[in-house]
């Protein structure tokens, strides 16, 4: 029986997804959320087999108690779910700079803290998971998601470089990268106000948004069906190092990926030619 600490519960988005995914499992559940209260009523049928913990993951000290909660409830925490997360549309140029820190602080530096709080306990006892969740945005910039696609990009970065310094201590990390899910992520959108502050892009931002409002509801991915991918990619052999969810960001991210190797090829002789020559 394992034990997963998992981030981001809110309802309807992947945090309960794993979470109901690991039960089916026979395992125990950490859910974590900034509002604990909504996750009563699913807890309650759940028994001693979950905790529901308050924690907003910009918080380091709250990190840290969240995770020594778990720690002491549980002895341990085998699965660790970065999940919490959101975007703030924007320019590169125009984007708020309160939007800008809070896509960072939110998407990327939280990671680093989960990180810092569950690997010690994972080294000791030599073993676990860590299941970052990244995004085909992490993968494919988003024009109008820059910071968003930075804060990603940054984690697919830590995350492959992570996998290697704690793989000799038996423990295996996955970059998680879905498309366009059924979640809740879009459905605040309609109603924030756009804080661009360039007017040349508000045209730009105003279809982003437009455009991600009209997709709430409708996404083609499935949640429940993501995690079990993700679940059954874990209990191979050879687990994959990142996997694409959804038909579309698999056609995204391969699409990017070939672009990339046509260019590479087309220069080069260039790339080639900046080295010093070959001694004599």
């Amino acid at each position: 029986m394992k034990t997963w600490f998992i981030t981001g519960g809110t309802p309807g988005g992947f945090g309960p997804a794993y979470a109901d995914v690991a039960l089916e499992r026979g395992d125990n559940v950490v859910l974590t959320a900034r509002r604990p209260h909504l996750l009563d009523e699913w807890a309650g049928s759940h028994g001693d087999r979950v905790l529901v913990l308050p924690l907003d993951v910009t918080d380091t000290r709250q990190t840290r108690e969240a995770v020594q909660a778990a720690e002491e409830r549980f002895g341990g925490i085998d699965v660790l779910v970065n999940n919490a997360g959101r975007g703030w549309y924007g320019s590169v140029e125009g984007a708020a700079d309160a939007d800008v820190r809070r896509s960072l602080d939110l998407n990327f530096f939280s990671v680093i803290g989960l990180l810092r709080a569950v690997l010690p306990g994972m080294r000791a006892r030599g073993s676990g998971w860590i299941i970052n969740m990244s995004s085909v945005a992490g993968r494919r910039g988003v024009p109008g998601f820059g910071y968003y696609s930075a804060a990603k990009f940054a984690v697919e970065g830590l995350t492959e470089v992570l996998r290697h310094e704690v793989a000799p201590f038996g423990i295996n990390v996955i970059a998680v990268e879905p498309g366009a899910f059924r979640t809740r992520a879009y459905s605040g959108f309609a109603d924030e106000p756009v804080s661009e502050t360039v007017d040349a892009y508000l045209p730009l931002v105003e279809s982003v948004r437009a455009s991600m409002v009209d997709q709430d509801g409708r996404q083609p991915g499935d949640p429940y069906r993501g995690v079990r991918a993700v679940v059954n990619a874990m209990d191979q052999d050879r687990p994959p190092s990142r996997l694409v969810l959804g038909a579309s960001g698999y056609d995204a991210v391969h699409n990017q990926l070939e672009g990339m190797i046509e260019e590479l090829r087309a220069y080069e002789n260039a790339s080639r030619s900046a080295d010093f020559p070959p001694m004599p």
